[in-house]
């Protein structure tokens, strides 16, 4: 039910102001860098695989399916920037919308603003590296900088180390850290407890005067990042914290498309098993990455959860103009 005054936005004019110079900074950032701003559909054949994203689906009536047919907002623009990077862009990002089911809360909003770039040529390290400086460049605060690996970060807050422990010593570790409810709970994977120790227990313990740089993630947990072999072997994969914050994740990419679709395919039966619908798989991705990705990294970062820092915002529908339910 609706009222009169759900017309009205709920960021304010400040607010407002405040996206549209970040937007300008952001863009400015790039352009001094070299990175060429590029827009790619949001539309798609195949939504996201991977089963901890629900796609928002619609149907398309019309000459190219006459009797209908699924098409998928995209969770992030990552499978077509790939198609370009494939067809020699070079450097590029994008500033987007971007949508996930099922997502609501303080920091979730289930359309939402990314900004997502590739730096071909680059190592992860380097591409964390940009990631940071360009939070430097448009928060107002001065932060320091940490870096770790995700063991140490599960080592120095639980005492355990992620790569080897087992669901039950996962589970102990989230009923003796006190998690709300952990004793009811019955994850159904190893990947399910390490996501629960991250958000319940290790993200609330970052410096909230600090840029935490958290790096080599289980390779379980490799989306569409390249693995490193090793004892264990690890995702090329970072995220990027301000305080407990999630701001960025990113991969040195996969590049191989047999290995792309296993995974995919991999995914899809984690779906099946989990009593979830089965995605279509980008088969224009795939063919991109058989014709040659070049060597690259790149990342995602939420343009409006940036904007709460840079405002102070304690809920993200303080920075945008319509959330869900206003929209």
């Amino acid at each position: 039910m609706t009222t009169g005054a759900d017309w009205s936005p709920t960021a304010g004019r400040d607010a407002l102001a405040a996206r549209a110079r970040l937007l300008e900074q952001v863009r400015g950032f790039f352009a001094a860098a070299g990175v060429l701003e590029v827009e790619t559909p949001l539309l798609c054949r195949a939504g996201a695989t991977d089963p901890a994203l629900a796609s928002l689906a619609t149907r398309y009536r019309g000459p190219a399916a006459p009797h209908g047919a699924t098409r998928y907002l995209q969770t992030s623009p990552e499978h077509a920037m790939k198609r370009l990077l494939a067809a020699g862009s070079g450097p590029i990002y994008q500033i987007c919308k971007a949508f996930r089911d099922g997502e609501r809360g303080r920091r979730h909003n289930p359309e939402f603003t990314l900004i997502e770039w590739y730096r071909p040529g680059w190592p992860v390290t380097a591409l964390a590296d940009e990631v940071v400086g360009l939070i430097r460049a448009v928060l107002p605060r001065r932060l320091r900088e940490e870096r770790l690996r995700y063991s140490q970060a599960f080592d120095r807050t639980l005492g355990i180390d992620p790569h080897r422990a087992d669901v039950h010593a996962l589970r102990a570790a989230a009923l003796n850290a006190g998690v709300p409810g952990a004793d009811a709970l019955e994850l159904p994977t190893r990947d399910a407890w390490l996501d629960l120790l991250m958000t319940h227990c290790i993200e609330p313990g970052f410096d909230a005067a600090a840029i935490t740089v958290v790096t080599d993630y289980p390779a379980s947990q490799a989306a569409l990042a390249r693995v490193r072999p090793g004892d264990p072997p690890v995702a090329e994969r970072f995220e990027v914290y301000v305080g407990g914050m999630e701001l960025a994740n990113g991969f040195h990419e996969l590049a191989d498309a047999a290995e792309q679709r296993a995974r995919f395919l991999a995914d899809n039966a984690r779906r099946r098993a989990g009593g979830l619908p089965e995605m279509p798989l980008d088969e224009r991705l795939l063919a991109a990455l058989a014709a040659g990705l070049p060597d690259c990294a790149g990342v995602a970062l939420g343009l409006d959860r940036l904007l709460m820092l840079a405002t102070g915002a304690r809920d993200i529908a303080e920075v945008l103009a319509f959330p869900l339910e206003r929209a």
